[in-house]
């Protein structure tokens, strides 16, 4: 079973209930009980559209889903949540991001794994070193070379309740 990497982001309709009800979601999906969440962490939104800041994470677990089965169950739970897709970086109830599938490089026209933009993304970097610190992308990259103070101080982790 390929373990992936999903990240997880919400800033309408309650967003930390958002993420509890979207790792609920995402338990059935995992393989072997394998579900590991980063914390929760607050960023600013991405874009120039006015809207309340996000609160991110990253899952990984293990699936038997192929990688288009997977982006289409994730997008069934951006949809049971109450997602839609209006505006590009707008607000959401929930975003869910294919990070990685395995080692796979995707480049289809549904799907681009790794994500095209998770490089850059401190909301997507923090929270996946929390989880693995000593990832390598498939092109080879260590997460943690990715993440420098600027990215660190980016996103601040909500308070464990």
């Amino acid at each position: 079973m390929p373990q992936v990497y999903v990240a997880l982001g919400a800033n309408l309709a309650e967003p930390k209930q958002q993420l509890e009800q979207a790792k609920a979601a995402l338990t059935q999906l995992a393989g072997n009980n394998s579900l590991r969440l980063s914390s929760y962490y607050r960023s600013a939104p991405m874009g120039d559209i006015p809207q309340p800041e996000y609160l991110n994470a990253v899952a990984c677990f293990d699936t038997d889903l192929e990688p288009l089965a997977l982006l289409d169950a994730l997008q069934a739970i951006e949809a049971a949540q109450g997602r839609t897709r209006e505006v590009r970086w707008g607000p959401r109830t929930l975003d869910l991001d294919l990070l990685l599938y395995g080692s796979q490089i995707i480049d289809i026209p549904r799907l681009k794994v790794p994500h095209y933009g998770m490089k850059q993304r401190a909301f997507v970097l923090v929270p996946l070193a929390e989880l693995s610190p000593h990832l390598r992308l498939p092109c080879g990259t260590l997460i943690s070379d990715l993440i420098d103070a600027d990215m660190q101080r980016a996103v601040q982790p909500l308070p464990s309740t």
